[in-house]
Protein backbone atom coordinates (compact mmCIF):
# COMPACT_ATOMS: atom_id res chain seq x y z
CA UNK A 1 0.00 0.00 0.00
CA UNK A 2 2.46 2.61 0.67
CA UNK A 3 4.23 1.78 -2.40
CA UNK A 4 1.01 2.97 -4.13
CA UNK A 5 1.05 5.72 -2.59
CA UNK A 6 4.44 6.57 -3.29
CA UNK A 7 3.50 5.96 -7.04
CA UNK A 8 0.80 8.55 -6.64
CA UNK A 9 2.98 10.98 -4.84
CA UNK A 10 5.60 10.60 -7.68
CA UNK A 11 2.69 10.78 -10.22
CA UNK A 12 1.86 14.45 -8.82
CA UNK A 13 5.47 15.86 -8.70
CA UNK A 14 6.24 14.49 -12.05
CA UNK A 15 4.38 17.92 -13.06
CA UNK A 16 7.68 19.82 -12.64
CA UNK A 17 9.27 17.43 -15.43
CA UNK A 18 10.99 20.15 -17.98
CA UNK A 19 9.91 17.74 -20.75
CA UNK A 20 5.88 18.36 -19.78
CA UNK A 21 5.93 22.12 -20.26
CA UNK A 22 5.23 22.04 -23.60
CA UNK A 23 2.09 20.01 -23.30
CA UNK A 24 0.88 22.37 -20.31
CA UNK A 25 -1.11 24.83 -22.57
CA UNK A 26 -2.77 22.31 -24.77
CA UNK A 27 -4.12 21.14 -21.28
CA UNK A 28 -4.66 24.74 -20.11
CA UNK A 29 -6.68 25.14 -23.49
CA UNK A 30 -9.94 23.29 -22.13
CA UNK A 31 -9.74 24.25 -18.54
CA UNK A 32 -12.95 26.27 -19.72
CA UNK A 33 -15.36 23.19 -21.51
CA UNK A 34 -17.09 21.12 -19.47
CA UNK A 35 -15.96 18.73 -17.51
CA UNK A 36 -17.59 15.75 -18.25
CA UNK A 37 -17.08 16.06 -22.56
CA UNK A 38 -13.99 17.56 -22.10
CA UNK A 39 -11.51 17.83 -19.39
CA UNK A 40 -12.21 14.13 -18.02
CA UNK A 41 -11.80 12.21 -21.64
CA UNK A 42 -8.68 13.87 -21.71
CA UNK A 43 -7.25 12.75 -17.89
CA UNK A 44 -8.50 9.12 -18.79
CA UNK A 45 -6.63 8.96 -22.07
CA UNK A 46 -3.30 11.03 -20.53
CA UNK A 47 -3.53 8.55 -17.47
CA UNK A 48 -4.58 5.18 -20.01
CA UNK A 49 -1.69 5.98 -22.55
CA UNK A 50 0.84 6.51 -20.02
CA UNK A 51 0.06 3.21 -18.12
CA UNK A 52 0.45 1.36 -21.42
CA UNK A 53 3.61 2.41 -22.50
CA UNK A 54 5.27 1.97 -18.84
CA UNK A 55 3.28 -1.09 -18.64
CA UNK A 56 4.97 -2.29 -21.87
CA UNK A 57 8.45 -1.45 -20.19
CA UNK A 58 7.79 -2.90 -17.07
CA UNK A 59 6.82 -6.11 -18.56
CA UNK A 60 9.79 -6.16 -21.10
CA UNK A 61 11.94 -5.58 -17.74
CA UNK A 62 10.15 -8.29 -16.12
CA UNK A 63 10.67 -10.86 -18.92
CA UNK A 64 14.36 -10.03 -19.01
CA UNK A 65 14.56 -10.46 -15.31
CA UNK A 66 13.58 -14.19 -15.43
CA UNK A 67 16.60 -14.74 -18.32
CA UNK A 68 18.70 -14.82 -15.10
CA UNK A 69 22.30 -14.16 -15.96
CA UNK A 70 21.32 -12.60 -19.61
CA UNK A 71 18.09 -10.36 -17.84
CA UNK A 72 20.52 -9.16 -15.42
CA UNK A 73 22.55 -7.54 -17.63
CA UNK A 74 19.63 -6.56 -19.71
CA UNK A 75 18.18 -4.75 -16.59
CA UNK A 76 21.81 -3.17 -16.19
CA UNK A 77 21.88 -1.86 -19.61
CA UNK A 78 18.11 -0.39 -19.09
CA UNK A 79 19.09 1.39 -15.57
CA UNK A 80 22.23 2.73 -17.05
CA UNK A 81 20.14 4.33 -19.83
CA UNK A 82 17.98 5.89 -17.38
CA UNK A 83 21.02 7.34 -15.23
CA UNK A 84 22.48 8.81 -18.47
CA UNK A 85 19.01 10.23 -19.33
CA UNK A 86 19.10 11.87 -15.98
CA UNK A 87 22.26 13.55 -16.61
CA UNK A 88 22.29 14.42 -20.26
CA UNK A 89 19.12 16.10 -21.32
CA UNK A 90 19.80 15.97 -25.25
CA UNK A 91 20.34 12.23 -24.54
CA UNK A 92 17.15 12.33 -22.84
CA UNK A 93 15.64 14.61 -25.53
CA UNK A 94 16.95 11.49 -27.93
CA UNK A 95 15.59 8.67 -26.72
CA UNK A 96 11.95 10.84 -25.96
CA UNK A 97 12.03 11.57 -29.73
CA UNK A 98 9.27 8.85 -31.01
CA UNK A 99 7.16 9.33 -27.88
CA UNK A 100 7.04 13.02 -29.06
CA UNK A 101 6.70 12.36 -32.68
CA UNK A 102 3.58 9.99 -32.36
CA UNK A 103 2.55 12.69 -29.47
CA UNK A 104 2.59 15.50 -32.04
CA UNK A 105 0.48 13.31 -34.59
CA UNK A 106 -2.17 12.78 -32.40
CA UNK A 107 -2.17 16.32 -31.11
CA UNK A 108 -2.70 17.14 -35.12
CA UNK A 109 -5.67 14.79 -34.88
CA UNK A 110 -7.34 16.03 -32.08
CA UNK A 111 -7.62 19.25 -33.14
CA UNK A 112 -8.80 18.46 -36.49
CA UNK A 113 -11.49 16.61 -34.64
CA UNK A 114 -13.16 20.18 -33.82
CA UNK A 115 -16.09 20.62 -31.74
CA UNK A 116 -18.14 17.96 -33.71
CA UNK A 117 -16.22 14.93 -31.78
CA UNK A 118 -15.34 16.83 -28.19
CA UNK A 119 -15.15 13.39 -26.08
CA UNK A 120 -13.07 11.75 -28.82
CA UNK A 121 -10.89 14.92 -29.33
CA UNK A 122 -10.30 15.00 -25.82
CA UNK A 123 -9.86 11.74 -25.14
CA UNK A 124 -6.96 11.89 -28.13
CA UNK A 125 -5.29 14.69 -26.75
CA UNK A 126 -4.69 13.10 -23.38
CA UNK A 127 -3.06 10.29 -25.17
CA UNK A 128 -0.92 12.56 -27.07
CA UNK A 129 -0.08 14.08 -23.36
CA UNK A 130 0.56 10.57 -21.96
CA UNK A 131 2.63 9.62 -25.31
CA UNK A 132 4.66 13.10 -24.03
CA UNK A 133 4.83 12.32 -20.41
CA UNK A 134 6.55 8.69 -20.30
CA UNK A 135 9.92 9.52 -20.88
CA UNK A 136 9.78 12.17 -18.40
CA UNK A 137 8.91 9.54 -15.54
CA UNK A 138 11.72 9.78 -13.36
CA UNK A 139 12.95 8.32 -10.46
CA UNK A 140 9.31 6.89 -9.18
CA UNK A 141 9.04 4.63 -12.38
CA UNK A 142 12.41 3.80 -11.82
CA UNK A 143 11.95 1.94 -8.42
CA UNK A 144 8.80 0.75 -9.94
CA UNK A 145 10.71 -0.90 -12.90
CA UNK A 146 13.22 -2.29 -10.35
CA UNK A 147 10.36 -4.12 -8.27
CA UNK A 148 9.20 -4.99 -11.39
CA UNK A 149 12.70 -6.46 -12.25
CA UNK A 150 12.79 -8.07 -8.89
CA UNK A 151 9.42 -9.90 -8.45
CA UNK A 152 8.06 -9.76 -11.54
CA UNK A 153 5.47 -8.00 -13.24
CA UNK A 154 2.52 -8.37 -10.73
CA UNK A 155 -0.97 -6.58 -10.01
CA UNK A 156 1.28 -4.78 -7.60
CA UNK A 157 3.42 -3.24 -10.08
CA UNK A 158 0.43 -2.43 -11.73
CA UNK A 159 -1.41 -0.74 -9.10
CA UNK A 160 1.47 1.31 -8.83
CA UNK A 161 2.07 2.19 -12.26
CA UNK A 162 -1.45 3.27 -11.98
CA UNK A 163 -1.70 5.61 -8.91
CA UNK A 164 1.35 6.94 -10.52
CA UNK A 165 -0.67 7.55 -13.75
CA UNK A 166 -3.46 8.99 -11.73
CA UNK A 167 -1.15 11.21 -9.78
CA UNK A 168 0.04 12.51 -13.26
CA UNK A 169 -3.48 13.12 -14.16
CA UNK A 170 -4.50 14.80 -10.94
CA UNK A 171 -2.15 17.28 -11.16
CA UNK A 172 -2.71 18.23 -14.49
CA UNK A 173 -6.49 18.74 -13.33
CA UNK A 174 -5.30 21.09 -10.90
CA UNK A 175 -2.94 23.62 -12.86
CA UNK A 176 -5.63 23.40 -15.65
CA UNK A 177 -8.04 25.51 -12.55
CA UNK A 178 -4.99 28.38 -11.79
CA UNK A 179 -3.46 28.21 -15.21
CA UNK A 180 -0.98 31.37 -15.62
CA UNK A 181 0.27 31.30 -12.03
CA UNK A 182 0.97 28.00 -11.66
CA UNK A 183 3.01 27.93 -15.44
CA UNK A 184 5.10 30.28 -13.60
CA UNK A 185 5.39 28.18 -10.39
CA UNK A 186 6.49 25.01 -12.67
CA UNK A 187 9.00 26.58 -14.53
CA UNK A 188 10.99 27.97 -11.43
CA UNK A 189 10.66 24.22 -9.74
CA UNK A 190 11.89 22.90 -13.06
CA UNK A 191 15.30 25.11 -13.22
CA UNK A 192 15.48 24.48 -9.27
CA UNK A 193 14.70 20.84 -9.85
CA UNK A 194 17.42 20.33 -12.73
CA UNK A 195 20.93 19.56 -10.54
CA UNK A 196 19.06 17.47 -8.15
CA UNK A 197 18.45 15.27 -11.35
CA UNK A 198 21.58 14.99 -12.53
CA UNK A 199 22.81 13.99 -9.17
CA UNK A 200 20.42 11.45 -8.67
CA UNK A 201 21.27 10.30 -12.28
CA UNK A 202 24.67 10.26 -11.75
CA UNK A 203 23.78 7.88 -8.32
CA UNK A 204 22.43 5.54 -10.67
CA UNK A 205 24.82 5.40 -13.21
CA UNK A 206 27.88 4.69 -10.47
CA UNK A 207 25.61 2.05 -8.52
CA UNK A 208 24.82 0.16 -12.47
CA UNK A 209 29.16 0.12 -12.29
CA UNK A 210 29.43 -0.90 -9.06
CA UNK A 211 27.27 -4.07 -9.91
CA UNK A 212 28.51 -4.92 -13.30
CA UNK A 213 32.35 -4.91 -12.32
CA UNK A 214 31.47 -7.07 -9.04
CA UNK A 215 32.47 -3.98 -6.66
CA UNK A 216 29.23 -5.19 -4.73
CA UNK A 217 29.87 -8.71 -4.62
CA UNK A 218 33.38 -8.38 -3.64
CA UNK A 219 32.60 -6.13 -0.71
CA UNK A 220 29.71 -8.45 0.36
CA UNK A 221 31.90 -11.88 0.10
CA UNK A 222 34.08 -10.25 3.45
CA UNK A 223 30.69 -9.93 5.32
CA UNK A 224 30.19 -12.29 8.05
CA UNK A 225 27.35 -14.22 6.87
CA UNK A 226 25.66 -14.70 10.24
CA UNK A 227 24.60 -10.99 11.39
CA UNK A 228 23.56 -10.76 7.55
CA UNK A 229 20.98 -13.67 8.07
CA UNK A 230 20.22 -12.62 11.45
CA UNK A 231 19.21 -8.77 10.03
CA UNK A 232 17.00 -10.63 7.55
CA UNK A 233 15.22 -12.87 9.35
CA UNK A 234 14.13 -9.94 11.84
CA UNK A 235 13.02 -8.10 8.77
CA UNK A 236 10.64 -11.14 7.69
CA UNK A 237 9.34 -11.70 10.80
CA UNK A 238 8.70 -7.87 11.37
CA UNK A 239 7.25 -7.98 8.20
CA UNK A 240 5.03 -11.03 8.46
CA UNK A 241 3.61 -9.30 11.74
CA UNK A 242 2.55 -6.49 10.49
CA UNK A 243 1.78 -6.60 7.04
CA UNK A 244 -1.90 -6.99 7.04
CA UNK A 245 -3.07 -6.42 3.55
CA UNK A 246 -6.08 -8.47 1.95
CA UNK A 247 -6.41 -9.00 -1.78
CA UNK A 248 -9.91 -10.23 -3.23
CA UNK A 249 -7.63 -12.17 -6.31
CA UNK A 250 -4.13 -12.85 -4.66
CA UNK A 251 -3.36 -14.48 -0.86
CA UNK A 252 -1.73 -11.81 0.80
CA UNK A 253 2.32 -11.41 1.85
CA UNK A 254 1.20 -10.60 5.69
CA UNK A 255 2.00 -13.55 8.74
CA UNK A 256 -1.54 -13.58 10.65
CA UNK A 257 -0.68 -13.88 14.45
CA UNK A 258 -1.59 -17.07 16.15
CA UNK A 259 -5.08 -16.90 17.47
CA UNK A 260 -5.65 -19.22 21.05
CA UNK A 261 -8.18 -20.55 19.54
CA UNK A 262 -8.48 -21.99 15.51
CA UNK A 263 -12.09 -20.32 15.19
CA UNK A 264 -12.69 -17.59 13.36
CA UNK A 265 -10.38 -18.23 10.33
CA UNK A 266 -9.89 -14.94 8.61
CA UNK A 267 -10.58 -14.96 4.63
CA UNK A 268 -7.73 -13.44 3.21
CA UNK A 269 -8.41 -13.67 -0.73
CA UNK A 270 -9.36 -16.22 -3.09
CA UNK A 271 -7.26 -19.11 -4.14
CA UNK A 272 -4.81 -17.67 -6.97
CA UNK A 273 -4.45 -19.52 -10.37
CA UNK A 274 -2.55 -22.31 -10.50
CA UNK A 275 -2.25 -22.42 -14.72
CA UNK A 276 1.19 -20.67 -15.21
CA UNK A 277 2.97 -24.21 -14.48
CA UNK A 278 5.25 -25.42 -16.89
CA UNK A 279 4.59 -28.87 -16.70
CA UNK A 280 3.30 -31.27 -13.50
CA UNK A 281 4.47 -34.03 -12.37
CA UNK A 282 2.53 -36.70 -10.62
CA UNK A 283 -0.66 -35.42 -11.56
CA UNK A 284 -2.31 -34.14 -14.98
CA UNK A 285 -2.42 -29.79 -15.49
CA UNK A 286 -4.95 -29.00 -12.20
CA UNK A 287 -6.68 -25.70 -12.63
CA UNK A 288 -8.14 -23.89 -9.13
CA UNK A 289 -12.20 -24.49 -10.29
CA UNK A 290 -10.72 -28.15 -10.27
CA UNK A 291 -10.28 -27.98 -6.13
CA UNK A 292 -13.79 -26.69 -5.44
CA UNK A 293 -15.32 -29.14 -2.50
CA UNK A 294 -11.88 -30.35 -1.27
CA UNK A 295 -9.22 -27.79 1.40
CA UNK A 296 -5.69 -27.56 -0.55
CA UNK A 297 -2.66 -26.78 0.49
CA UNK A 298 -0.40 -25.36 -1.85
CA UNK A 299 3.20 -25.24 -0.75
CA UNK A 300 6.36 -23.49 -2.53
CA UNK A 301 9.49 -24.77 -2.53
CA UNK A 302 12.59 -25.56 -4.28
CA UNK A 303 14.29 -29.07 -3.85
CA UNK A 304 18.17 -28.07 -2.80
CA UNK A 305 16.73 -25.76 0.31
CA UNK A 306 17.18 -27.06 3.47
CA UNK A 307 14.33 -25.08 5.22
CA UNK A 308 12.03 -26.63 2.33
CA UNK A 309 13.17 -30.43 2.84
CA UNK A 310 12.43 -30.21 6.55
CA UNK A 311 8.67 -29.13 5.99
CA UNK A 312 8.40 -31.64 3.47
CA UNK A 313 7.78 -34.56 6.22
CA UNK A 314 5.09 -32.95 7.67
CA UNK A 315 3.37 -32.23 4.34
CA UNK A 316 3.53 -36.20 3.46
CA UNK A 317 2.38 -37.09 6.80
CA UNK A 318 -0.59 -34.33 5.93
CA UNK A 319 -1.49 -36.01 3.46
CA UNK A 320 -1.20 -39.42 4.17
CA UNK A 321 -3.78 -38.89 7.08
CA UNK A 322 -6.71 -36.63 5.54
CA UNK A 323 -6.61 -36.90 1.65
CA UNK A 324 -9.44 -39.29 1.78
CA UNK A 325 -11.04 -36.98 4.06
CA UNK A 326 -10.84 -34.02 1.34
CA UNK A 327 -7.44 -32.88 1.83
CA UNK A 328 -5.05 -32.00 -1.42
CA UNK A 329 -1.81 -30.77 -1.31
CA UNK A 330 0.20 -29.34 -3.96
CA UNK A 331 3.82 -28.51 -4.19
CA UNK A 332 4.84 -25.67 -6.07
CA UNK A 333 8.31 -25.69 -7.08
CA UNK A 334 9.61 -22.83 -8.05
CA UNK A 335 13.45 -22.51 -8.76
CA UNK A 336 16.10 -21.05 -7.04
CA UNK A 337 19.72 -22.36 -8.89
CA UNK A 338 19.90 -22.58 -12.78
CA UNK A 339 19.98 -26.84 -12.31
CA UNK A 340 16.46 -26.43 -10.37
CA UNK A 341 15.02 -25.05 -14.08
CA UNK A 342 15.66 -29.30 -14.69
CA UNK A 343 12.18 -31.10 -14.69
CA UNK A 344 14.38 -34.13 -15.10
CA UNK A 345 16.06 -33.18 -11.73
CA UNK A 346 12.71 -32.38 -9.99
CA UNK A 347 11.44 -35.14 -10.83
CA UNK A 348 13.98 -37.65 -9.74
CA UNK A 349 14.20 -35.32 -6.68
CA UNK A 350 10.50 -35.71 -5.57
CA UNK A 351 11.37 -39.91 -6.28
CA UNK A 352 13.83 -39.57 -4.00
CA UNK A 353 11.83 -37.73 -1.31
CA UNK A 354 8.78 -39.69 -1.67
CA UNK A 355 6.88 -37.12 -2.96
CA UNK A 356 3.82 -38.54 -5.01
CA UNK A 357 1.05 -35.66 -4.55
CA UNK A 358 0.56 -33.21 -7.68
CA UNK A 359 3.52 -30.98 -8.40
CA UNK A 360 3.89 -27.84 -10.58
CA UNK A 361 6.81 -27.13 -12.39
CA UNK A 362 7.17 -23.24 -11.79
CA UNK A 363 10.06 -22.14 -13.64
CA UNK A 364 8.58 -18.44 -15.06
CA UNK A 365 7.71 -17.65 -11.63
CA UNK A 366 4.09 -17.17 -12.76
CA UNK A 367 2.35 -19.15 -9.91
CA UNK A 368 4.89 -17.60 -7.56
CA UNK A 369 4.01 -14.04 -8.71
CA UNK A 370 0.14 -15.02 -9.22
CA UNK A 371 0.59 -15.78 -5.30
CA UNK A 372 2.71 -12.67 -4.49
CA UNK A 373 4.94 -15.11 -2.44
CA UNK A 374 8.34 -14.16 -1.67
CA UNK A 375 9.99 -16.63 0.69
CA UNK A 376 10.75 -20.78 0.62
CA UNK A 377 9.53 -22.31 1.98
CA UNK A 378 5.59 -20.93 1.76
CA UNK A 379 2.32 -22.57 2.23
CA UNK A 380 -1.29 -21.53 1.74
CA UNK A 381 -4.55 -23.41 3.34
CA UNK A 382 -7.62 -22.81 1.42
CA UNK A 383 -10.76 -24.02 2.09
CA UNK A 384 -13.39 -25.74 0.11
CA UNK A 385 -15.10 -22.17 -1.21
CA UNK A 386 -11.63 -21.77 -2.61
CA UNK A 387 -10.54 -19.22 -0.07
CA UNK A 388 -7.45 -18.35 1.07
CA UNK A 389 -7.82 -19.13 5.27
CA UNK A 390 -4.02 -19.60 6.51
CA UNK A 391 -0.90 -19.18 5.05
CA UNK A 392 2.95 -19.38 6.85
CA UNK A 393 6.51 -18.51 5.75
CA UNK A 394 9.43 -20.62 6.61
CA UNK A 395 9.56 -23.57 9.03
CA UNK A 396 7.09 -23.97 12.04
CA UNK A 397 4.18 -23.49 13.69
CA UNK A 398 2.76 -27.23 12.48
CA UNK A 399 0.58 -27.55 14.96
CA UNK A 400 -1.92 -24.90 14.13
CA UNK A 401 -1.63 -25.71 10.52
CA UNK A 402 -2.78 -28.99 11.47
CA UNK A 403 -5.61 -28.06 13.08
CA UNK A 404 -7.10 -25.46 10.47
CA UNK A 405 -6.71 -28.42 8.49
CA UNK A 406 -8.72 -30.25 10.74
CA UNK A 407 -11.38 -27.50 11.18
CA UNK A 408 -11.73 -26.65 7.31
CA UNK A 409 -12.09 -30.26 6.67
CA UNK A 410 -14.98 -30.43 9.41
CA UNK A 411 -16.44 -27.43 7.66
CA UNK A 412 -16.65 -29.11 4.17
CA UNK A 413 -17.67 -32.60 5.31
CA UNK A 414 -20.57 -31.48 8.32
CA UNK A 415 -18.13 -33.51 10.73
CA UNK A 416 -14.67 -33.55 12.46
CA UNK A 417 -12.28 -35.94 10.67
CA UNK A 418 -11.26 -39.35 12.35
CA UNK A 419 -9.98 -39.00 15.67
CA UNK A 420 -5.70 -38.96 15.63
CA UNK A 421 -3.31 -36.56 14.01
CA UNK A 422 -0.72 -37.17 11.26
CA UNK A 423 2.41 -39.36 11.88
CA UNK A 424 5.99 -37.95 11.27
CA UNK A 425 8.79 -39.95 9.89
CA UNK A 426 11.73 -37.37 9.57
CA UNK A 427 15.38 -38.74 9.18
CA UNK A 428 18.21 -37.37 7.48
CA UNK A 429 18.73 -34.14 6.30
CA UNK A 430 14.65 -33.78 6.71
CA UNK A 431 14.87 -34.40 10.61
CA UNK A 432 13.67 -30.76 12.16
CA UNK A 433 16.94 -28.17 13.24
CA UNK A 434 18.40 -27.69 16.33
CA UNK A 435 17.31 -24.02 16.42
CA UNK A 436 18.88 -23.25 19.69
CA UNK A 437 22.74 -23.82 18.66
CA UNK A 438 21.82 -22.64 15.12
CA UNK A 439 25.25 -19.94 14.88
CA UNK A 440 26.04 -19.46 11.45
CA UNK A 441 23.54 -18.52 8.44
CA UNK A 442 23.41 -19.57 4.92
CA UNK A 443 26.63 -19.15 2.96
CA UNK A 444 26.34 -18.14 -0.63
CA UNK A 445 29.85 -19.65 -2.84
CA UNK A 446 29.01 -17.37 -5.93
CA UNK A 447 30.22 -13.72 -5.81
CA UNK A 448 26.38 -12.86 -6.55
CA UNK A 449 25.50 -13.19 -2.98
CA UNK A 450 28.92 -14.94 -1.65
CA UNK A 451 29.63 -13.62 2.30
CA UNK A 452 32.39 -14.24 4.66
CA UNK A 453 35.49 -15.51 2.16
CA UNK A 454 38.44 -15.01 3.91
CA UNK A 455 40.91 -16.43 1.23
CA UNK A 456 43.55 -13.26 0.89
CA UNK A 457 43.69 -13.39 -2.76
CA UNK A 458 40.00 -11.95 -2.95
CA UNK A 459 37.31 -13.08 -5.17
CA UNK A 460 38.65 -13.03 -9.18
CA UNK A 461 35.32 -13.34 -10.66
CA UNK A 462 34.00 -15.73 -13.64
CA UNK A 463 37.99 -16.49 -13.83
CA UNK A 464 40.46 -19.61 -13.05
CA UNK A 465 42.61 -18.56 -10.00
CA UNK A 466 44.56 -19.71 -6.86
CA UNK A 467 42.99 -19.45 -3.46
CA UNK A 468 44.88 -20.44 0.03
CA UNK A 469 43.31 -21.07 3.11
CA UNK A 470 44.48 -18.80 5.73
CA UNK A 471 45.67 -20.51 8.92
CA UNK A 472 43.18 -19.29 11.06
CA UNK A 473 39.69 -18.46 10.31
CA UNK A 474 36.98 -16.14 12.20
CA UNK A 475 33.53 -17.92 12.94
CA UNK A 476 31.64 -17.83 9.51
CA UNK A 477 34.27 -17.34 7.52
CA UNK A 478 35.34 -19.44 4.92
CA UNK A 479 37.91 -19.91 2.09
CA UNK A 480 39.46 -21.65 -1.10
CA UNK A 481 42.14 -23.62 -2.01
CA UNK A 482 43.32 -24.61 -5.31
CA UNK A 483 42.00 -23.40 -8.12
CA UNK A 484 38.35 -22.75 -8.35
CA UNK A 485 36.61 -20.46 -10.96
CA UNK A 486 34.35 -18.30 -8.67
CA UNK A 487 31.06 -17.58 -10.28
CA UNK A 488 27.75 -15.43 -10.00
CA UNK A 489 26.05 -18.40 -9.10
CA UNK A 490 28.35 -21.57 -7.86
CA UNK A 491 32.11 -22.15 -7.65
CA UNK A 492 33.89 -24.94 -9.86
CA UNK A 493 37.17 -26.53 -8.66
CA UNK A 494 39.77 -26.22 -11.97
CA UNK A 495 42.24 -29.17 -10.51
CA UNK A 496 41.94 -32.42 -8.50
CA UNK A 497 42.22 -31.52 -4.51
CA UNK A 498 40.59 -28.27 -4.37
CA UNK A 499 39.09 -27.28 -1.23
CA UNK A 500 36.61 -25.14 0.98
CA UNK A 501 37.41 -24.70 4.58
CA UNK A 502 34.20 -23.02 6.77
CA UNK A 503 34.40 -22.59 10.81
CA UNK A 504 31.09 -23.11 11.74
CA UNK A 505 28.42 -23.31 14.91
CA UNK A 506 25.54 -25.81 14.43
CA UNK A 507 24.32 -29.34 14.31
CA UNK A 508 24.74 -29.83 11.03
CA UNK A 509 25.98 -29.01 7.88
CA UNK A 510 24.76 -29.13 4.28
CA UNK A 511 26.41 -28.30 1.57
CA UNK A 512 24.73 -27.72 -2.16
CA UNK A 513 26.57 -29.77 -4.77
CA UNK A 514 26.79 -30.68 -8.33
CA UNK A 515 28.93 -32.91 -10.36
CA UNK A 516 31.00 -31.53 -13.27
CA UNK A 517 29.60 -30.24 -16.45
CA UNK A 518 29.91 -33.57 -18.19
CA UNK A 519 28.15 -35.33 -15.31
CA UNK A 520 30.81 -37.49 -14.21
CA UNK A 521 30.59 -37.90 -10.27
CA UNK A 522 33.29 -36.30 -7.97
CA UNK A 523 34.65 -38.45 -4.76
CA UNK A 524 35.08 -35.98 -2.11
CA UNK A 525 36.25 -36.28 1.75
CA UNK A 526 35.53 -34.44 4.85
CA UNK A 527 37.10 -33.49 8.38
CA UNK A 528 36.55 -31.62 11.15
CA UNK A 529 39.44 -29.83 12.88
CA UNK A 530 41.39 -31.98 10.54
CA UNK A 531 40.39 -35.23 11.63
CA UNK A 532 37.79 -37.58 10.00
CA UNK A 533 34.10 -37.14 11.27
CA UNK A 534 33.46 -40.22 13.58
CA UNK A 535 29.85 -40.03 14.50
CA UNK A 536 29.56 -36.83 13.46
CA UNK A 537 29.10 -37.29 9.67
CA UNK A 538 25.98 -36.78 8.04
CA UNK A 539 23.68 -38.93 6.22
CA UNK A 540 25.76 -38.41 2.93
CA UNK A 541 29.22 -39.43 3.78
CA UNK A 542 30.64 -42.23 5.99
CA UNK A 543 32.76 -42.14 9.65
CA UNK A 544 35.78 -41.82 7.93
CA UNK A 545 34.40 -38.60 5.76
CA UNK A 546 33.95 -40.03 2.46
CA UNK A 547 31.29 -39.43 -0.33
CA UNK A 548 30.52 -38.78 -3.43
CA UNK A 549 28.68 -35.89 -5.86
CA UNK A 550 26.53 -37.97 -7.82
CA UNK A 551 23.39 -35.37 -9.09
CA UNK A 552 22.60 -31.92 -8.12
CA UNK A 553 21.02 -31.69 -5.00
CA UNK A 554 21.70 -30.66 -1.04
CA UNK A 555 24.27 -33.18 0.81
CA UNK A 556 23.87 -33.70 4.45
CA UNK A 557 28.02 -33.56 5.50
CA UNK A 558 27.81 -33.18 9.13
CA UNK A 559 25.23 -34.14 11.84
CA UNK A 560 26.66 -33.84 15.38
CA UNK A 561 25.46 -34.50 18.41
CA UNK A 562 25.49 -32.62 21.90
CA UNK A 563 27.19 -30.33 23.22
CA UNK A 564 27.42 -28.21 20.08
CA UNK A 565 30.50 -26.58 19.32
CA UNK A 566 32.30 -24.03 16.71
CA UNK A 567 34.38 -26.10 14.72
CA UNK A 568 36.67 -25.76 11.59
CA UNK A 569 35.03 -27.75 8.54
CA UNK A 570 37.38 -28.82 5.41
CA UNK A 571 36.11 -30.79 2.38
CA UNK A 572 38.22 -31.44 -0.37
CA UNK A 573 37.37 -32.64 -3.55
CA UNK A 574 39.29 -35.68 -4.96
CA UNK A 575 38.18 -35.09 -8.16
CA UNK A 576 38.18 -31.75 -10.33
CA UNK A 577 34.98 -29.94 -11.96
CA UNK A 578 32.53 -30.18 -8.54
CA UNK A 579 30.59 -27.01 -8.84
CA UNK A 580 29.68 -25.42 -5.09
CA UNK A 581 26.88 -23.26 -4.56
CA UNK A 582 25.95 -23.17 -0.90
CA UNK A 583 26.43 -24.04 2.85
CA UNK A 584 23.25 -23.90 5.43
CA UNK A 585 22.68 -25.33 8.47
CA UNK A 586 20.61 -26.88 10.88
Amino acid sequence: MLFVVIGFLGGVLTIASPCILPVVPFVFARSDRPFFTSRLPLLIGLACTFALVTGIGIAGVSGAAQLDRYGRWVSLALFAVFGASLVFPKLAARFSGPFIRVGNRLLALSNAGGGRHQVLSALVLGAATGMLWAPCAGPILGAILAGAALHGASWRTAAALCAYAAGAATSLAVVSLVQGKVLKRMRHVASVGEPVRRAMGVLVLAAVAAIAFGFDGVALAHVPSAPTNGIESRLVGWLASNDTRRSGSAAPLAARAEAPTPAPLPVEGRLPSLGGADAWLNSPAIASDDLRGKVVLVNFWTYSCINCLRTLPYLKAWENRYAREGLVVIGVHTPEFGFEHEASNVKRAAGDLGLHYPIAIDNGYRIWQAFGNQYWPAFYIADAQGRVRYHHFGEGDYETAERLIRQLLAQANGAEPAPGRATLDATGALAAADQADIGSGETYLGYREGTGFASPEGVKQDTLAAYSVPRELALDTWAFGGTWKIGAEAAVSGQAHARIAYQFHARDLHLVLAPSSNGKPVRFRISIDGKPPGAAHGSNTTADGDGTVTSARLYQLVRQSAPVETHTFTIEFIDPGVQAYTFTFG
